[in-house]
């Protein structure tokens, strides 16, 4: 038993609900518009925060949970965790979306130990369309800084070493990009645990072909009524990032950091109003940062479809596809 579910059975005060289900990742790959999706079924709660990340992350917080306090954005305790699900209603299934609980090896045991009975969501896509969109998601974020996924791929071996890591970059394991893509590994370690008609697979090239059928089997999946309409969601597009050091200087900016940042958004704050900095500013900072991302170069992806295409056939024959066919590999033409 996990130490959070020892914690949950020694305490007969904790009394909510663990999740009936989770949407484990991929990241990039259509979970942010599954989650806003199924939110909106009647028969289905899943809370506000997404990622909450519990059940791969330190299992020894802070005792106090005070960033968690302080942001409202990731439970650091198990009772902040859970508490996330206290606003469901007695009929409604509960669940949460966390993209690193397909990457962590830990997690799939701590949420079998917690919930036996949950079911899981996972969604696949391409290793090579995958890599860009996240290393492109990274710089976004400012967990990364290398703007050619080439060289960001080759830091691999120093970043595991502790060496060139993002200052922002606050859990550097995330920067092991090739380290993603085992898929079949990753979706084995789920089945070890679960039942095989407890885990849902899914690929993303399914998932955007045709949004409403996708959607449909997984509210079958859940044993929640599948003829409720929800409208397709296109969530958390992916974006070019166009300098690094300047999004850093307007991150720097917007955080306060130190005495020059703070006078410059002082100054910014007294000469606008909120509503120019929201209708004008922000959108203005949007265009001036990011732009369209360009397509992967070509030399890249194709070697990268040599590097994974052991790990897209292993997949393929673990879940009766042929992706290599789908995904346009050699071995598939």
């Amino acid at each position: 038993m996990t130490a959070s579910a020892e914690s949950t059975a020694a305490d007969p005060s904790v009394q909510r609900r663990f999740p009936d289900f989770f949407i484990v990742g991929h990241a990039k790959s259509g979970t942010t518009a599954l989650y806003e999706m199924l939110r909106r079924h009647p028969q289905l709660y899943m809370p506000p925060v997404k990622e909450p990340q519990y059940f791969a992350r330190n299992l020894n917080p802070p005792a106090d949970g005070s960033r968690f306090e302080q942001t409202g954005r990731r439970p650091e305790t198990l009772d902040q965790y859970l508490s996330l699900f206290t606003p469901a209603r007695p009929e409604q299934r509960v669940g949460e979306a966390s993209t690193f609980y397909i990457f962590s090896p830990l997690a799939p045991g701590r949420i079998a130990d917690a919930r036996p009975d949950a079911r899981i969501i996972a969604i696949f896509r391409e290793p090579a369309s995958f890599l860009h969109s996240l290393h492109l998601q990274m710089l976004q974020n400012h967990a990364e800084s290398q703007k050619d996924l080439r060289k960001a791929i080759a830091l691999e071996d120093a970043r595991r070493h502790g060496r060139k890591i993002p200052r922002n970059a606050h859990w550097p394991q995330a920067l092991m990009y090739t380290e993603r893509v085992r898929y079949s590994e990753q979706l084995r370690r789920y089945h070890e645990v679960f039942p095989r008609e407890q885990v849902l697979a899914l690929i993303y090239d399914d998932f955007r072909a045709d949004n409403e059928a996708t959607l449909r089997r997984v509210l079958s999946f859940l044993e929640v009524d599948d003829s409720v309409p929800l409208a397709p969601t296109h969530a958390n597009p992916t974006v070019a990032v166009r300098s690094v050091r300047l999004d850093g200087m307007m991150r720097s900016v917007r955080a306060a950091r130190g005495p020059i940042s703070q006078a410059v958004k002082s100054t910014v704050k007294g000469l606008t109003t909120g509503t120019m900095r929201r209708d004008v500013l922000y959108p203005f900072r949007r265009r001036l940062l990011y732009g369209e991302p360009q397509p992967l170069e070509r030399a890249l992806e194709q070697e990268l479809h040599a590097r994974f295409e052991g790990e897209v056939a292993a997949l393929g024959e673990y879940l009766d596809r042929d992706l290599l066919a789908l995904w346009r590999y050699d071995g598939g033409r």
